[in-house]
């Protein structure tokens, strides 16, 4: 494994730091929050004149041509500084997968107007954390000269922003396949919703949709493969994403403790304090193995599924205890809402639950060693 960053990866991850570094501060945030709006529009487009956008994305489509590696380090950044902008949404959940699995056709369509800033995409995939017995796959009725889609649509980010949702629908026979839906079709209900964090999702609703036969994403049948394709990728990023808002709210908090005083000396100076914060940085360190170990295999073309879920699992129960412990250790002024921990709080708790908290991950991990021994360490099985 190369542990070295190459210039190019340097240089994505300073700009990007340097980006919402200066953009994005505590006094930002605040106002930010009170203004109830959807997403900086105007961070949006710097990001899109600064190429940042396309880190992903061939080169014949506007973009960079780099690869995941890059897009995760972007992420990483916007962690860390809880910037307003829905990056997973539109570059790992829509842009990955139509880099991968589109035609070229389908490519030009909705990419290079994304690289510029002026679309938004995003994917309808909220049900991977969510109890399968709730869950009501859309139906996909084929007719003459089109696909007719029929259901509901629970979760999905920016939806009412977005020209174009990914979304899995299973026909009469039983094959799921990925359809490109163009939101400015007939028949398309969306009813906002709003997170404890701010962030806009919604329920869309969908009555005889019709949409043209080049809409199937890859081939008809292929949809369980491309979802079980961007649910890796998307775990993997938000652990990215976990370690950049952990490791801030970590560094926020020691040098909080170093200045807060009780009984005449910082309250780091106390064992149980120094202990409960080197046990956050064990939690840290133990995301930041887990997801690199997890990156590199996907960028590697590698098998990855038990290193995403460990992955995943670790920004759920990692991040849970770390936030937890940063705003414990800033007293009463962590649960208010308005002091900057709390957010890298409400920040870490979503991450946590997209596409499945902690028991969703370790039981689907549990079901694919069961199912794949020889991806187990023949000391474990004794």
């Amino acid at each position: 494994m190369e542990f070295t960053f190459t210039d190019d990866q340097n240089a994505i991850r300073d700009l990007a730091s340097q980006i919402f570094t200066d953009k994005v501060t505590d006094d930002y945030l605040l106002n930010y929050y009170k203004q109830g709006r959807v997403y900086d529009s105007e961070l949006w487009a710097l990001l899109a004149e600064q190429g940042l956008l396309g880190v992903a994305v061939p080169e014949a489509l506007g973009g960079s041509g780099l690869g995941f590696t890059e897009l995760c380090l972007l992420l990483q950044e916007q962690g860390r500084r809880l910037a307003p902008v829905p990056l997973l949404s539109n570059l790992v959940m829509a842009a990955l997968p139509i880099t991968r699995f589109a035609d070229d056709n389908q490519a030009q369509q909705w990419l290079p107007s994304l690289v510029r800033g002026e679309t938004m995409l995003t994917a309808a995939l909220a049900e991977l954390g969510m109890t399968p017995g709730i869950v009501e796959p859309v139906a996909a009725r084929k007719g003459s000269d089109s696909w007719v889609l029929s259901g509901v649509l629970e979760a999905v980010p920016y939806a009412a922003e977005a020209a174009c949702i990914l979304l899995p629908a299973t026909d009469s026979d039983g094959n799921v396949s990925m359809f490109l839906l163009d939101t400015s079709l007939d028949g398309i209900t969306v009813a906002p919703q709003r997170t404890s964090l701010g962030e806009v999702q919604a329920t869309v609703t969908l009555r005889d949709v019709a949409v043209a036969n080049d809409s199937v994403l890859g081939a008809i049948g292929q949809g369980e493969e491309i979802v079980a394709w961007i649910e890796q990728h998307a775990n993997t990023a938000l652990a990215g994403m976990q370690v950049g808002v952990t490791e801030e709210a970590l560094r926020r908090t020691a040098a909080f403790t170093a200045e807060r005083k009780q009984f005449g000396a910082p309250i780091g100076s106390f064992q149980a304090v120094a202990m409960r914060a080197a046990d956050a940085y064990i939690d840290v360190e133990s995301m930041r193995s887990t997801f690199w170990s997890a990156l590199w295999r996907l960028s590697e073309g590698l098998e990855a599924v038990a290193e995403v879920r460990a992955a995943k699992y670790w920004a759920c129960a990692g991040g849970h205890r770390v936030v937890y412990a940063t705003q414990h250790l800033h007293g009463g002024m962590g649960v208010d809402v308005e002091y900057p921990i709390h957010r890298y709080f409400l920040f870490a708790k979503q991450l946590e639950f997209m596409l499945g908290g902690r028991s969703v991950q370790i039981a689907r991990m549990g079901q694919h060693l069961a199912a794949n021994d020889d991806c187990v360490p023949e000391w474990m099985l004794g």
